[in-house]
């Protein structure tokens, strides 16, 4: 028997496997298991596996089952990869993976992976961060069967104006805008939502807070979709970032006043 592995959970992002990142890569080649949530991984993300890797969809087991599945194999000797959606640090329900696991002696590491709200920012080609518009990004879930902690609810955060990035919200879109405009978002602020980002049925639906869920409600989509909230995606001005400033002084540049000349523009 080889000697007992480490278990790895690994970011396998947000749906394109390209976007997989090449030390999950390198990890997933040399898996000899490899246990992945089937309903909300693309499949073509196992074509990195090797071709006698035994697989595993997680979508219909419960926790018991599948920290027994880790364990089973990691004290076999095998190379164990656990793929979660996304990034696993964003509500992959990874902790307690991790904390049974540990307590029975099995080390795990984590691999970060690119989250489906940053792929999503990327699709729609804006800043989450706009100077002089908002330089905080709230990243939450309306409570469900999963609850949140009422100081976290909707209208709560919504009281700071920032941008928000919302997972889990587009099934309940209407009461989700209504929280949100209660909580003080103007009812003209944009809102983007983003079905299966980075999928080849990627999907992109803008409007507002108050025209957003028809929108929504005629496309018929009911999950897998991150909903964007701010004024960052509107057409408004926002401030230059200082980085660039040709007057902004910092570690690697001097400030001086200048002009860009036609040799470094092209």
């Amino acid at each position: 028997m080889r000697k007992m592995e480490t278990v790895y959970f690994v970011g396998a992002g947000p749906g394109d496997p390209e976007l997989l990142t090449l030390k999950g890569q390198k990890l997933m080649k040399r898996a000899d298991v490899i246990i992945y949530t089937g309903s909300l991984i693309n499949s073509s993300i196992l074509n990195y596996a090797k071709s006698n890797v035994q697989s595993y969809d997680s979508a219909t087991m419960h926790l018991d089952q599948i920290v027994r599945l880790i364990a089973h194999n990691v004290k076999q000797g095998k190379r164990v990869v656990r793929l979660c959606a996304g990034d696993p640090s964003l509500y992959g329900a990874i902790q307690e993976q991790i904390d049974i696991l540990k307590s029975e002696g099995i080390n795990c590491q984590v691999i970060p992976g690119v989250s489906s709200f940053l792929a999503a920012a990327a699709s729609i080609r804006r800043e989450l961060t706009l100077p002089g518009v908002s330089q905080t990004v709230i990243i939450t879930r309306p409570g469900g069967r999963t609850p949140v902690l009422e100081s976290e609810a909707i209208t709560r955060l919504a009281k700071h104006g920032t941008t928000m990035v919302i997972f889990l919200g587009v099934q309940q879109i209407r009461k989700l805008c209504k929280e949100l405009a209660e909580g003080g978002y103007p009812k003209k602020t944009p809102v983007a939502i983003l079905y299966k980002v980075t999928w080849p049925e990627e999907t992109i639906i803008s409007g507002t807070i108050e025209t957003i869920a028809g929108k929504v409600k005629r496309s018929k989509i009911s999950k897998t979709a991150i909903v964007i909230v701010g004024r960052i995606l509107s057409e408004e001005g926002y401030s230059r970032s200082k980085l660039y400033d040709p007057l902004f002084t910092h570690a690697y540049r001097k400030g001086r006043a200048t002009q860009c000349s036609k040799e470094a523009l092209q």
